[in-house]
């Protein structure tokens, strides 16, 4: 690259860095490139939260951490999941009495050492850590990953809840922060223990805002407008405290005002399970839930339309061998601003499947959708959800399997699909394995994951999209615990372990009158 002796490099090599490629030359020199299309680079930094698993007696917590082996971003790089502070009431009503630091004691250096201590550290791609917990009081976790441990980094929190009425097991995907949530399928009700988690990652403090709307619309509320979150911690809040409405299913809308949170919300159901239910994607007209276990004995099905539309929109389930609809649930009228559901039963009638939702004409009134599913009945029912999810796209991982109890579903809704499978190494040891599965149009494929040779600890399953269309998956996870079979889904969105970086070129008309 010949260099120019002009004051504008100054300005074109800052530039440089921030989109990691640049083309200098002369005007009218011969051979000047001409602007290119973007190209995609790997991320070199990666923010995961975990909410709390806490507030659980003789529970069990298991972190798992992991990066996809691969092309990372420039240097080595970090990836640690740290605890956030802890949160009083007093600090959600002013944040400003956490005051100034300077001054404190040795004790309260030490506390502080102690709440910055890594919790996870993964130190090299390929390769998962995991860590473990039994305190009822476990904190929320921050986490960043920079360098080539940031592309495609993963994170996974599953707790065994082994007593009590909403025994189960929980498990989720530590999500980067935003700033605007849908979870269709949370309650009010009288028999339900629905807590949004909210976690802020910055420094500064956040105003949140969590609006709830029933079947007959939104609910009345003055609590959750407005809800501070001290900068670098985690707020817990019960719905049915925000309302005076017991409604059984609701739709929380949660947004914040100048920054970005983590959200979840933990779900604990009287005589039937337990578990974490994350954000639906995006509203859209089209939406994929996918990973119902063949052995669903009821599959409850929730949908909100955001906009000033009502939607009417068709129900298929996506089967081992095509696509049907359910006998007199084969479409659904969802009113503007209402919470729809209809109940659909032990629909998969054996087999894996997972749901489309699509328009019904040439409207496409944007939708978000979640399935409360069920396993078991009586006292050995147990619960999971299932919210709508983007495509695997170029890649997407999830970090915590087992030797035994891990199932993968592959769901292709337009066109047929081939995928690459990759089984990591254990967090103890073992090698990696790699397994090629093409995926049939209208269906759902579920697989048993190949077990990383001499296996020992936890694995983390990256799927890769090779050819052909879309492909949603999902990962059920099984846990045997007091006779009843616990289990927990996980979806799998793309990672954004890369992202379009503009190309380049110098531009000396920007200097002339």
């Amino acid at each position: 690259m010949k260099s120019t002796p002009l004051s504008l490099i100054a300005g074109t090599v800052a530039l440089a860095a921030v989109t990691g490629f640049a083309a200098l030359t002369a005007p009218g020199e011969v051979g000047a490139p001409e602007a290119k299309a973007a190209a995609r680079l790997p991320v070199e930094r990666t923010s995961l939260l975990c909410p709390s698993p806490g507030g659980v007696e003789l529970a069990e917590t298991t972190y798992t951490s992991l990066t996809p082996a691969g092309e990372g971003g420039g240097e080595a790089g970090t990836a640690e999941l740290k605890p956030a502070a802890p949160v009083t009431d007093d600090d959600t009503k002013d944040d400003d009495k956490k005051g100034d630091k300077d001054g404190k004691d040795g004790k309260d250096d030490k506390a502080d050492a102690k709440k910055e201590k890594p919790v996870v550290t993964l130190k090299e791609a390929g390769k998962p850590v995991t860590a473990e917990t039994s305190d009822e009081d476990a904190p929320a976790l921050i986490g960043t990953a920079t360098g080539r441990l940031a592309p495609g980094w993963a994170a996974q929190q599953t707790t065994v809840s082994p007593a009590g009425s909403a025994r189960g097991l929980l498990g989720l995907s530590c999500g980067a922060p935003d700033t605007d949530f849908w979870f269709p399928g949370a309650s009010t009700a009288k028999t339900r223990q629905d807590y949004i988690h909210l976690t802020n990652p910055d420094d500064s403090a956040l105003v949140a805002d969590i609006e709830l709307y029933g079947p007959e619309g939104p609910l009345a509320s003055d609590i959750g407008d407005g809800v501070t979150v001290p900068g670098r911690s985690s707020v817990p809040l019960l719905l049915s405290t925000l309302t005076t409405d017991a409604v059984e299913d609701v739709t929380v809308h949660v947004t914040t005002r100048g920054g970005r949170i983590g959200a979840a919300i933990k779900v604990a159901e009287d005589e039937a399970g337990t578990d974490w239910l994350a954000a639906s994607t995006d509203p859209s007209g089209s939406l994929v839930l996918p990973g119902i276990p063949a052995d669903a004995t009821s599959v409850h099905l929730v949908a909100f339309a955001p906009g000033e539309d009502d939607a009417d929109v068709k129900v298929q389930l996506l089967g081992k061998n095509a696509p049907f609809s359910p006998a007199g649930n084969d479409t659904l009228h969802i009113k503007s601003q209402m919470t729809a559901s209809v109940d659909l039963k032990d629909v998969t009638g054996g087999e894996p499947g997972s749901v489309r939702l699509t328009p019904v004409g040439s409207g496409a009134t944007p939708i978000v959708a979640a399935l409360r599913v069920a396993r078991g009945s009586g006292d050995k029912q147990e619960i999971a959800y299932i919210p709508a999810t983007e495509p695997v796209g170029g890649r997407a991982t999830v970090a915590d399997n087992r030797a035994k109890g891990s199932v993968l579903s592959l769901t292709a809704p337009a066109a047929d699909a081939k995928v690459k499978v990759t089984t990591s190494a254990g967090s103890e040891g073992g090698e990696q394995t790699v397994k090629t599965y093409t995926v049939k149009a209208g269906t759902t494929l579920e697989v048993t994951p190949e077990v990383p040779s001499g296996l020992k600890g936890a694995y983390a399953l990256t799927v890769e999209t090779e050819s052909g269309g879309p492909v949603h998956a999902a990962r059920t996870l099984t846990v045997t615990e007091g006779g009843i079979k616990m289990f927990t889904v996980q979806t799998l969105p793309d990672d954004g372990g890369t992202v379009d970086v503009p190309r380049v070129t110098q531009d000396l008309s920007v200097l002339e009158d």
